[in-house]
């Protein structure tokens, strides 16, 4: 099955908590904290593999989720960070974020892509030690790792596409001008997924050749296949456009060029604006007058003509021939450029941080804060100076001035994700 659509969540490794712990040693009297710091969670990282050539796997496992850095130890000892978790995908795979659109990466080159970084490790109580404050009993939690929701969409890396209506001869002409081995047949939609092939020139020259699933009117639309494939013509360098020139399927050769041009417009204005040649097929079944007809009006647009055979290969080298020429003088194959994160869902992941609900209800105020919960991990409610921390965390927090506007009194309950205290001022 050729899947070349899919969406996924990915979680980078959340950092380790760093440890309260105090030196105890014989003979050494008051050693101190000396509790390490938590390690850093595992990054998500994509990694292109050329044994993959669809997206087929991602149907069955949805989410992916890094290791979660070790916790800090005594002794100053820092928690070991967790692995990178390595996922391999087809090369030209382009991942956006599922929520905005945003080009994340397009993974069109050998070279790894960190999309989700892991969260930091939280710092041991060592480093809150001072001169007033001689033994914390408090530490930092582990920072949480990135999280995203992307889709993987495959744009196959090819120089040139082969577009036209079913059953031109797209097949029959990438076969006989590369290894490829498509299924060919006398019927329409016998190519179901696109075909890759290698046209070799020489040993130097060669380049990729695409066979796209026949294009019909309204594709654009999503009538018909070409509307589930057209978005691998979009790398593609240079179009060629096989027409069938006989008409012996009752379809006028002039306006089947016109409509295919029509849909690829409509689907990305670019595309129309791509470098073209026209492959005038099966042209051993064809009067020369109709040969004559078609390649006036092709040459009338500054259209490169070839009329060709690709059952009996008549006109395929010097097709191919012209196509590598063409090809020399056009940029390389486009890569997408990963989008910048809008200000505006800067602004919003900022504040999304210390995001907070409150809610009252038989007389208790209901805080809901889950970004709270790993900070009361290593709050000690019996320390007085662990509890001074907790509170400086409310108040920076915005939890008490929002818990005041709404008219709390000193005595009242406080549940705080599950821990019950009194409110006092």
């Amino acid at each position: 099955m050729f899947v070349d659509r899919a969406r996924i969540v990915i979680k980078a490794g959340d950092g380790g908590d760093g440890a309260v712990s105090f030196h105890r040693e014989k003979y050494v009297a008051a050693g101190g904290p000396d509790g390490g710091d938590g390690g850093k969670g595992g990054d998500v990282v994509f990694q292109v593999d050329d044994n993959f050539s669809t997206l087929i796997d991602f149907r069955y496992k949805r989410k992916y989720v890094a290791e979660r850095g070790e916790n800090g130890s005594a002794r100053n000892c820092t928690g070991k960070s967790a692995p990178p978790l390595i996922i391999k995908v087809p090369r030209g795979t382009v991942i956006r974020d599922a929520a905005t659109g945003r080009i994340m990466a397009d993974m069109s080159t050998d070279e790894p892509k960190v999309l989700a970084k892991g969260g930091r490790g939280g710092k041991g109580n060592v480093h809150f030690a001072t001169s007033t404050r001689q033994i914390p009993k408090f530490a930092k939690p582990g920072f949480p790792g990135e999280s995203f929701e992307v889709t993987l969409e495959l744009k196959l890396l090819a120089d040139v596409g082969l577009v036209g209506y079913p059953n031109v001869g797209k097949s029959t002409l990438i076969s006989v001008v590369s290894a490829a081995k498509p299924k060919i047949a006398n019927y329409h939609f016998t190519t179901l997924t696109p075909v890759l092939g290698v046209v070799r020139l020489d040993e130097e020259r060669s380049f990729v050749m695409a066979d796209i699933p026949g294009l019909i009117e309204g594709a654009g639309d999503g009538v018909g296949l070409g509307h589930e494939f057209l978005r691998h013509v979009e790398r593609c360098r240079l179009i060629v456009h096989v027409v069938d020139v006989s008409g012996i399927e009752g379809r006028d050769p002039k306006s089947d060029f016109e409509i295919i041009n029509a849909e690829l417009a409509k689907f990305n204005e670019d595309l129309a604006k791509r470098p073209q040649i026209v492959a005038a097929n099966k042209s051993d079944m064809a009067t020369e007058e109709q040969i004559a007809d078609f390649k006036a009006y092709i040459e009338e647009k500054g259209i490169p003509f070839f009329c060709i055979s690709a059952a009996t290969t008549q006109g395929t080298a010097e097709l191919i021939n012209k196509v590598s020429g063409v090809l020399e003088t056009l940029p390389p194959i486009r890569e997408f450029e990963p989008e910048p994160i809008p200000q505006e869902e800067l602004d919003e992941m900022a504040g999304a941080g210390k995001r907070f609900e409150i809610e009252v209800e038989d007389d208790i105020y209901y805080v809901e804060a889950p970004w709270i919960e790993p900070i009361m991990r290593t709050v000690d409610p019996e320390d007085y100076s662990s509890l001074q921390y907790f509170q400086r965390v409310l108040i920076n927090s915005g939890i008490i001035a929002k818990l005041e506007e709404m008219g709390i009194q000193e005595g009242d309950t406080v549940n705080l994700e599950g821990f019950e205290f009194d409110f006092v001022y």
